[in-house]
């Protein structure tokens, strides 16, 4: 497959004519600031990793416990990444509700 900077229907991009992502920036970011949001999402996958196998093996763990886990790593991760708590509804409440279901057999 042959990557180009074309948008998805045709037309070639100049970079004046950069698209934006709907925040305001654009999507053309610099090499720094995509290594900082790399290393952002690894941290992000790693501390949701790590909240995700505490509740899932911690036995002693009761319920509110685990709810305010799970709080804490919303606050953490729009800490990390202001004004994404869409994508974070999307991505991660769901597994957290699963989760959550089947440790303490929620309904």
């Amino acid at each position: 497959m042959v990557y180009t900077d074309r948008k998805p229907f045709g037309g070639a991009m100049g970079p004046d004519q950069q698209e934006q992502d709907g925040t305001g920036t654009e999507r053309g970011m610099s090499a720094a600031e995509q290594a900082e949001e790399s290393r952002l999402l690894r941290r992000l996958q790693m501390m949701m990793g790590m909240v995700m196998q505490t509740i899932g093996q911690d036995g002693s763990l009761t319920v509110d416990e685990a709810s305010q886990m799970v709080a804490d790593a919303k606050a953490a991760a729009l800490a990390m990444f202001p004004g994404k708590e869409l994508a974070y509804e999307l991505i991660w409440r769901p597994r957290f509700q699963r989760l959550m279901r089947e440790r303490f057999r929620l309904m």
